[in-house]
């Protein structure tokens, strides 16, 4: 039998000891009117996370927008490496190519809306998380406590509600529709490939899916505060990377190619996501001229590429110097 005791103010409260351990809390059991009873120190149920009086409390705040821009940047990642092994695949002369960009991006696009409906509040494009405070939240089987150094109190729960677990419910549903659409669209339309090269960007998937799995289960935290940085540094080396390897040495290179612009305005799009989640636009006034500096990685190129000369290097590769 709990005991029950009032406070200053007259509501009667349930009175337990101290609540060990980062993030074990009591559950409330019941509630009448004044009265609330919670059970024994332990872990929240899904949806809910502890306060500073450790008691569970349901998740019921909407995301900020550095939450959804670390969402966005996790669902980028199988859409970029689908597009990266199709083209790597298709060959230089297959026209099957941009139907397979098409495809994919509906896959994850499609994928995106489904993972949202089915997350609480079910069927809306909406979802209610926790807020997270600290890197530690996202790692919370590391927190358990062992009050008398032998038995141990699992208390272990998604702190972050739901921004763990619904990047997993994502990528099953891109699994998922890959499997049911591409490899008919690949069979009817790939008929410039051999047969074992029509399927390659299917089979390429099939290993990256687990890798990314794993990457969040293991760096979802780190991945969370560092993901602005590591979009930065990777669209600015793919770019000079891509630039160098296409000869491009001039404005004229440049605009010779439909791709060429294509690919181009993708990594400005990359290098403002970029910049907005580092900024997290706080300060709007503040923030937006950065912007400004989208264009720079790629002119700052165009202006040195003469002293360098990609081409050169290039050729001296090729021929083994």
């Amino acid at each position: 039998m709990k005991n029950l005791g009032n406070d200053f103010t007259g509501k009667a409260v349930d009175i337990q000891p101290a609540c060990l351990g980062l993030y074990c809390g009591k559950t409330l059991l019941f509630k009448n009117g004044s009265t609330e009873i919670y059970g024994e120190c332990g872990v929240c149920p899904r949806g809910q996370r502890t306060n500073a009086q450790k008691y569970c409390q349901p998740c019921t705040e909407s995301p900020e927008l550095y939450d959804w821009l670390y969402l966005g940047f996790m669902a980028m990642l199988p859409l970029v490496l689908h597009w990266f092994f199709i083209e790597w695949y298709s060959g230089k002369k297959s026209s099957s190519a941009l139907f397979q960009h098409i495809t994919a991006l509906f896959e994850c696009t499609v994928a995106a809306l489904v993972t949202l409906l089915v997350s609480e509040p079910v069927g809306v494009l909406h979802i209610r998380s926790c807020r997270v405070l600290m890197l530690s939240d996202w790692y919370t089987m590391l927190y358990n406590p062992s009050p008398d150094y032998v038995t141990t109190v699992h208390c272990t729960h998604e702190a972050v509600y739901p921004l763990y677990t619904i990047v997993f419910i994502y990528y099953a549903f891109c699994l998922v529709l890959m499997m049911l659409l591409r490899p008919l669209l690949v069979k009817k339309i790939a008929c410039g490939l051999g047969k074992s090269d029509r399927f390659k960007s299917i089979y390429a998937a099939l290993y990256f899916f687990p890798i990314l799995t794993v990457l969040q289960a293991v760096g979802g935290g780190l991945l969370y505060y560092a993901f602005p940085y590591i979009i930065l540094v990777l669209s600015l080396v793919t770019l000079a990377v891509y630039m160098s390897a296409s000869e491009i040495e001039n404005c004229y290179d440049l605009l010779v190619r439909k791709k060429r612009l294509i690919v181009l305005f993708s990594h400005w799009l990359l290098h403002a996501y970029g910049i907005i989640s580092i900024s997290r636009v706080d300060k709007l006034e503040q923030d937006l001229p950065l912007l400004a500096l989208v264009p720079t990685p790629a002119l700052f190129y165009l202006f040195t590429a003469k002293f360098t000369e990609p081409s050169r290097i290039l050729s001296e590769g090729a021929n083994g110097h």
